[in-house]
């Protein structure tokens, strides 16, 4: 066989972990450690990462993970990593040490090894798509609208390093089977890495017989999902025994650590919020509402929540109380808003108030955002999926929000992108997306939202 030009150099992972390795032990040297304790720290500190970057797949990077991907491994190593670190000088070390001193080595390294590792990924993307070098060459088999998808990013993004060599007809390979092994003829000479099959047109016998050639001769071979869209999910295997079960979807969210995470997170923004805005701010609001028209400082309607329970949603008033309120959502230039009311709706201030909702547990900083009841109903009724949004708390602010689907439902298509991106957030959240979210919301409220009325 010929040499495997397609793959990373076999040397890349294993510099990249010396490299990792040699700034934990160099930076070492900032401690007044004596020979035997440096050794005996570089050796734990070198272990401990080992152990940590197993478990948080920290070095399971490659050519098609995204840049969010890798920032959220890189937060997750470094954080662990820093609680061992402070357990060593806690438990091992027979001299005091400041904090500071420690932070400062450990604020080193992870400055150190992240650009390094993020600036291996982005030269090798570069590398690619100036130098055509570092690919892999791709066959598909198969000629589904999946297939010819996949052939379109291959063309169309040269920086993840495939270089797209020919499409087989499936149909000619289950007619014919002569043609699948001139398909197999054409991967071996040709050199090809990695072979993409569709199934939704190939028999068992012809799966059978590209699984058996790709074992044999040491090719990659994965599959694109048939058209059920089951297969099209991002599908969770379990083993119950040696019986292997497939879960629809994983909420990470649902994980015990995680929700301890949000919630921490969720009680430290929202006191923050209460205290040092809300605190002098509602008072001065109340006024000028009251001054404006009659009515409460703040609105509460029902919403739904987690598990489809209900609870009351808290606004600063921005309308004229009216019988409409819990029945038709807010249109352009609707005549129930008031002045100081248009104000807070374009500012978004009218939401503050809800950090009170998310202090209780009954909301989170950024989630689905629930609507009023009689809308839930409707929705869950006309919309596919729309329930699955209630797997999680809804939030002030959300991925569809900042997505441009905030505000006034106009058309289907508003709501159904609206549940698309709730479901993405849902099944793909990370610290990381949340603080894009609210980072995208301030930049909204501050540049203003055309659909902020």
């Amino acid at each position: 066989m010929g040499s495997k030009v397609g793959r990373y150099s076999g040397y890349l992972r294993p510099l990249t972990f010396v490299v990792d390795w040699t700034i934990l032990i160099l930076l070492a040297y900032a401690f007044s450690f004596d020979s035997k304790q440096w050794a005996f720290f570089s050796l734990y500190a070198v272990f401990s990462w080992i152990i940590i970057s197993i478990k948080t797949d920290y070095y399971e990077v490659y050519r098609f993970t995204k840049t969010l991907r890798i920032i959220s491994l890189a937060v997750t190593q470094f954080v662990v990593f820093t609680l061992v670190v402070f357990f060593y000088f806690k438990v091992f070390s027979y001299t005091e040490y400041a904090s500071q001193e420690i932070f400062n080595y450990l604020g080193r390294i992870f400055l150190l090894i992240f650009l390094f590792k993020l600036g291996t990924y982005l030269f090798l993307k570069k590398y690619r798509s100036v130098f055509g070098r570092n690919y892999r060459r791709t066959v598909i088999i198969g000629d589904s609208a999946k297939s010819n998808q996949l052939k379109e990013f291959f063309i169309a993004n040269p920086e993840f390093g495939y270089k797209f060599m020919k499409q087989f007809s499936v149909q000619d390979i289950v007619a014919q089977k002569p043609e699948l092994q001139n398909c197999f003829d054409y991967i071996i000479h040709e050199d090809i890495d990695e072979i993409y099959c569709s199934t939704s047109d190939l028999d068992d016998e012809s799966i059978s017989e590209i699984i058996d050639f790709s074992d044999n001769n040491l090719k990659v071979l994965k599959f694109l999902p048939d058209n059920r869209d089951i297969y099209a999910k991002r599908l969770k295997i379990d083993y119950y025994g040696y019986l292997p079960i497939l879960s629809l979807r994983t909420i990470p969210i649902e994980e015990p650590i995680n929700l301890y995470l949000k919630r921490v997170f969720d009680i430290i923004v929202s006191s923050l919020v209460i205290i040092c805005v809300l605190s002098w701010l509602t008072p001065i609001l109340a006024i000028i509402i009251k001054l404006e028209s009659k009515g409460p400082v703040f609105f509460k309607q029902k919403r739904n929540g987690l598990d489809y329970k209900e609870f009351y949603c808290y606004k600063y008033r921005s309308m004229k109380p009216n019988p409409e309120a819990d029945i038709h959502q807010v249109r352009k230039n609707d005549v129930r808003i008031t002045t100081v009311g248009r104000y807070l709706r374009k500012t978004s201030i009218d939401e503050l108030p809800q950090f009170f909702n998310v202090f209780l547990g009954e909301m989170s900083v950024v989630g689905p955002r629930p609507h009023m009841v009689s809308h839930t109903h409707m929705y869950a009724e006309r919309i596919d999926k729309f329930m699955v949004r209630h797997f999680i708390k809804p939030g002030i602010t959300g991925l569809a929000q900042v997505s441009g689907f905030r505000g006034e439902v106009e058309t289907d298509h508003d709501i159904i992108n609206r549940v698309k991106f709730d479901i993405f957030y849902l099944e793909n959240w990370s610290i990381l997306l949340d603080a894009k979210i609210i980072f995208l919301t301030i930049v909204n409220a501050i540049r203003g939202d055309r659909k902020a009325y």
